[in-house]
């Protein structure tokens, strides 16, 4: 009979073989994980992709500056029967990503870039938000969108476009009041980047239907008309009582949460301060909008 204390000592040492092997082994992966992805691969090549089918033909974009009245005319819009309004979308920042050397290729067969699959997975999510709501005209307000306007004309040619003015005095005075420290410098250069591509659209897209925060506050029935018009729908008249009316939660990141527009109800622009002074580009946007300065 072999010794206990042999045996013991036997398997002792057969446990610290496999703990030792264990210890200068790499890692085993467990079943059913997801690899950690490579660095990414966007192709490099000068591949551009030709545009996909769009199962939305023809969104809406309001383009305009922050502080602007934007969520006022989304609530009005999304008050009619037909017209879909939903809160800030931010299309821009929703990015794939070809995480791995032969991701490119596979695409290119398919016809798809990174930037194609990008633009076919924000017409999904406008596609996905219209079927649920049941309506025909989906309309998307995110401010950003104004600097990426070129982008979304060449995701979809036969988008529409509503171009939402406001005084850059006023823009510039209510980011100031907004902000518990306001750096003025700062503020002054968001606005201009705003009003830069704001007026670039203006002289660029053709047939873009421009409206301004001051008339649409001064005179909603004559501006909503116009704008129904634009889009191919009877004007309503519910859509000017947008309190009695669902548009989801308001808060930050999504548009105005105020308690102006929590109100319910059409309320006077604030205007901006004659006696303050506006740098020359500034000024310069307000008047080529039809602002005194």
């Amino acid at each position: 009979m072999r010794d206990p204390r042999l045996t013991a000592i036997s398997k002792g040492l057969k446990r610290r073989g496999r703990l030792v092997a264990q210890a200068v082994s790499p890692p085993r992966r467990a079943v059913g994980t997801v690899p950690a992805p490579r660095p990414a691969a966007d192709g490099g090549d000068g591949y551009v992709a030709p545009r996909a089918a769009r199962l939305v033909e023809s969104p809406v974009f309001v383009l305009s500056s922050v502080r602007s009245g934007s969520t006022l005319l989304r609530v009005l819009l999304n008050s009619h029967s037909r017209i879909r309004a939903p809160h800030e979308m931010h299309l821009r920042t929703l990015h794939v990503r070809l995480t791995r050397g032969f991701t490119a290729a596979a695409m290119k067969e398919l016809e798809l870039d990174k930037a194609e699959l990008e633009h076919v997975l924000w017409d999904r999510v406008l596609h996905l938000e219209l079927t649920r709501s049941g309506k025909d005209v989906i309309v998307d307000k995110t401010p950003p969108n104004s600097l990426i306007w070129p982008r979304l004309h060449r995701c979809w040619p036969d988008a529409r476009f509503v171009l939402l003015l406001r005084h850059p005095g006023a823009i510039v005075a209510s980011l100031t009041s907004r902000r518990t420290d306001p750096d003025r410098e700062a503020i002054l250069a968001e606005v201009l980047g705003y009003c830069e591509k704001l007026e670039e659209a203006r002289q660029r897209l053709d047939g873009a239907h421009v409206i301004t925060y001051e008339e649409l506050t001064a005179e909603p029935e004559r501006v909503t008309r116009g704008l129904c018009a634009f889009l191919g729908v009877p004007w309503e008249s519910g859509m000017l009582d947008y309190g009695r009316n669902d548009h989801g939660t308001f808060r930050p990141q999504l548009g105005d949460w105020s308690s102006t527009i929590r109100s319910g109800r059409i309320q006077p622009a604030r205007t901006a301060d004659p006696g303050a002074d506006l740098p020359p580009r500034l000024a310069a946007f307000a008047r080529a909008w039809g602002y005194e300065v």
